[in-house]
């Protein structure tokens, strides 16, 4: 059978607006708390933005190329961007709405008010005036447009105001000006007036008062506009010597790249309206006209400003952290048995005091580490730097590519080599984003490895947003693998063999094509089949082709995907044994599991890759066995948990709508919601000392953002 037909897949593209669009469900629904669906209208607009950063900008760089071949949907780059433009359009009218009609009436109500100037009491004119004066008038610089000065650079998510002047003492149409500001990012966009939860923003106490920059001018117009620009690029790898130097130099000229969507006030006069467009250079279909606040993410800064509404909030709570990892020594606890953590469930800081325990222990002679994405204050890095200052072989390889982070991770390679620890920037053409940590000990019996491995980042702060899976384990077979993969990645070994481990892309791909072809045949041969995967994207073509294979052999393929998904289920004869979920909830779906049923034997694997070509092929993923019995059975239980959730769980349907679970006759389940219970109810359940309390989980600080480089 041919599986590779166009009509079988969906674009890329689109599905993921198809995903933000599910995300804004998630502010549209009452059953959340108030502020935390204000949350979620914030997070579809980061999202959103980034999608044109680097997606769009894709598309726009394969267009003015010329660039014509259609992806496995069948789709050019152009009509690609001519069907975004389509469907991205409505998101936002839909995104405004929700916010105008629904969320902003709704704070009113309990008391929060965002205020426009027009609305202010007195007392809030007089702190207005007060604030513009003193404060942000020394700071406002007015940029007028004219023969001799050019229109200025708007930076990449810049907020600005746009100008319309005429002289005083002359006839309009005689005299017609441009001018902008820039609202100053230095100062909170959302400032808070007298009166308790009143705000406003800032362009808002600007805006009144602008005329007093332009003296001897009549303001006509003044409007809000942004502008999002390509901030995606790609690095010449030729020489890894220059590597960290080629990245600083292209967050330097990464700003001056072209405009990929300008967001206009949608009063804008025609006349500005044009203005902008044509100085900016932007194509007709990316201008935005906004009914409402420009840009959404504000909104985030919103709900922090908020005092005194706790109940408006997700209620917080703590991390479970198992008894086996609350003894001073973790060695000893991995050394007993393979250990699992849940996140952000399970604490994340057993992984910081180990690398805090390998740092001080003189037993301890490496400590090997892959790092993609950590926090700005990150505890680990402090770690691996106190362990070469006292005399630790410590090899650290920073991943300097990763999209948005690349200036933190610059910061961090460059403190490292500081203290003495040796920083690798990984293989030429390659990302390196598997996530493993290898500390080597030499003990009474020889010489002992310990592993972390996990399906997400070493960052102590998503680690409390992001759901992820963590094994520490010390298996010899793995260790050996765990060792051979830092020796590829740091020299030039080549290994062709790994006992335990599958590395992208020299095995991985293989790997997994291996298992669907055990399945197909079970399938023929008519014993029970199953294959059951949990990842962020499905859009692979071959590993759909294999999808569909397995399927149409009468394997049952139970997924969930949190974005992406360019897989169409109930295709006659291919895909109606394919089964689709997606999960969007209070935390951000990460984890990646790969469960084959292996005639009764049931083979389950976690993994850092997702199931797309970037994954397989171009960046070093790891994917690892669960091999201890009760370990396997938990995740085993996790994914049905995962499966029979009927709240949040949205299931593709054959026309590629997704819809929300008939929960007719079921008993209402999240399944987030649940483990947070089960976590609080274990706590409870262990009254004890630990030697380490566990990290107190607080609400989200910042928004979940599914950055689409992971």
């Amino acid at each position: 059978m041919n599986f590779a037909k166009p009509e079988y897949f969906v674009n890329r593209e689109l599905s993921w607006v198809d995903f933000d669009d599910r995300v804004l469900e998630e502010a549209r629904d009452k059953n959340n708390p108030l502020l935390e669906r204000v949350r979620f209208l914030g997070i579809t607009q980061s999202n959103l933005d980034e999608f044109f950063m680097v997606r769009v900008a894709s598309l726009r760089k394969m267009q003015a190329v010329a660039y014509s071949k259609p992806d496995a949907a069948g789709m050019s780059p152009t009509t690609q961007l001519a069907a975004l433009s389509a469907k991205i359009h409505p998101l936002v009218e839909k995104q405004y709405s929700t916010w105008t009609r629904s969320l902003l009436p709704q704070l009113e109500k309990v008391g929060i008010n965002l205020l426009d100037y027009s609305q202010l009491s007195k007392k809030q004119l007089s702190f207005c005036s007060q604030y513009f004066h003193q404060v942000l008038y020394p700071v406002l610089t007015p940029l007028a447009v004219d023969a001799s000065r050019p229109f200025p650079f708007i930076g990449n998510n810049t907020l600005n105001l746009a100008l319309r002047l005429v002289k005083a003492d002359v006839a309009e149409k005689k005299d017609r000006r441009f001018a902008m500001v820039q609202v100053p990012d230095v100062f909170p966009r959302v400032v808070t007036l007298p009166g308790e939860n009143q705000f406003i923003l800032l362009e808002e106490v600007i805006k009144p008062f602008i005329g007093e920059l332009f003296t001897g001018f009549k303001v006509k117009e003044v409007q809000t506009f942004r502008v999002i620009r390509d901030m995606d690029f790609d690095v010449a790898e030729e020489d890894a010597s220059d590597l960290m130097k080629e990245i600083v130099h292209q967050l330097a000229m990464r700003e001056h790249t072209k405009v990929m969507r300008l967001e206009l006030a949608a009063e804008t006069s025609k006349t500005l309206r044009k203005r902008l467009i044509k100085a900016l250079a932007v194509h007709e279909a990316d201008v935005y006209d906004i009914k409402g606040p420009i840009d959404l993410t504000v909104l985030s800064k919103l709900v922090k400003a908020v005092k005194n509404h706790p109940e408006l909030l997700y209620q917080p709570f703590k991390a479970y952290t198992q008894p086996a990892l609350r003894q001073t020594d973790l060695f000893a606890a991995i050394r007993q048995q393979d250990l699992f953590l849940h996140h952000p469930y399970d604490s994340f800081d057993p992984v910081v005091q180990l690398i805090k325990q390998a740092a001080n222990d003189p037993a301890t002679l490496a400590i090997k580490m892959t790092l993609y994405r950590v926090s700005s204050d990150s505890p680990i890095i402090q770690y691996l730097g106190a362990a070469a200052q006292n005399g630790k072989q410590v090899t650290v390889l920073v991943e300097l590519k990763a999209r948005f982070d690349e200036e933190n991770n610059v910061h961090w390679a460059t403190e490292l080599e500081k203290k003495g620890c040796h920083v690798i920037y990984g293989l030429v053409g390659l990302k390196t984003h598997c996530k493993l940590l290898l500390i080597v000990r030499r003990e009474s019996d020889g010489i002992r490895r310990y592993m972390h491995m996990a399906t997400g980042n070493y960052n102590d702060v998503t680690a409390r947003l992001y759901t992820d899976m963590g094994l520490f384990t010390a298996d010899p077979k793995m260790g050996v693998d765990a060792s051979n993969i830092f020796n590829m990645l740091s020299g030039f070994s080549e290994p062709d063999h790994f006992a335990e481990l599958n590395i992208a892309p020299l095995t991985l791909r293989k790997f997994l094509n291996a298992r669907f072809d055990d399945e197909i045949a079970n399938a023929k041969a008519g014993k029970k089949a199953l294959i059951r995967m949990k990842m962020n994207s499905l859009s692979d073509k071959q590993m759909i082709e294999k999808i569909y294979e397995a399927a149409a052999a009468g394997v049952k393929v139970d997924l969930i995907i949190r974005g992406i998904c360019c897989l169409q289920v109930g295709i006659p004869g291919i895909s109606e044994n394919v089964t689709v979920h997606s999960i969007v909830g209070r935390f951000l779906e990460h984890s990646r599991i790969y469960y084959f049923y292996a005639g009764g034997e049931e083979k389950l694997y976690l993994s850092s890759a997702d199931l797309m070509n970037r994954n397989l092929s171009r960046r070093v993923e790891l994917l690892f066995p669960i091999l201890q019995p009760n370990i396997k059975a938990q995740i085993v239980q996790i994914y049905e948990l995962m499966w029979q959730d009927n709240l949040k769980t949205r299931v593709l349907q054959a026309d590629g709508s997704y819809q929300k679970v008939d929960r007719r006759g079921l008993a209402p389940l999240d399944v987030q919601a649940h483990l947070v219970t089960v976590a609080n109810t274990e706590q409870k359940a262990t009254v004890t000392k630990p030697a380490t309390p566990p990290t107190h989980f607080t609400p989200m600080k910042k928004p979940w953002s599914p950055v689409d480089d992971d």
